[in-house]
């Protein structure tokens, strides 16, 4: 289990780029599936300042053969050495949340 506070604001909450403060808190569980072969991580969001309650989320990764690993772009290191392209972050009208 990773449990986080005191994050900077230099960083996303999710893929399409919602920001924060710094009275996030997230707590990431580690778990392996499958008999090794898929990593599942849980996560709990909580964040007084911008969302009414809090949420959770999962995501799973499966094994892949050795071989080289693709270096992710994040706010310390904001290169996009592989040009990937970057969903625009949603605009509503309204909060949904």
């Amino acid at each position: 289990m990773v449990d986080t506070i005191g994050m900077n604001d230099r960083t996303y909450v999710d893929e399409f780029h919602t920001p924060h403060t710094d009275k996030l808190h997230v707590v990431e569980r580690y778990q392996m599936m499958a008999g090794g072969k898929t990593l599942e991580v849980a996560l709990y969001v909580e964040h007084p300042g911008a969302f009414t309650t809090p949420w959770t989320a999962s995501q799973r990764y499966r094994r892949v053969p050795p071989g080289p690993l693709q270096e992710a772009s994040c706010a310390e290191n904001p290169a996009n050495y592989f040009h990937e392209d970057f969903e625009p972050m949603p605009i509503a009208e309204k909060a949904d949340f």
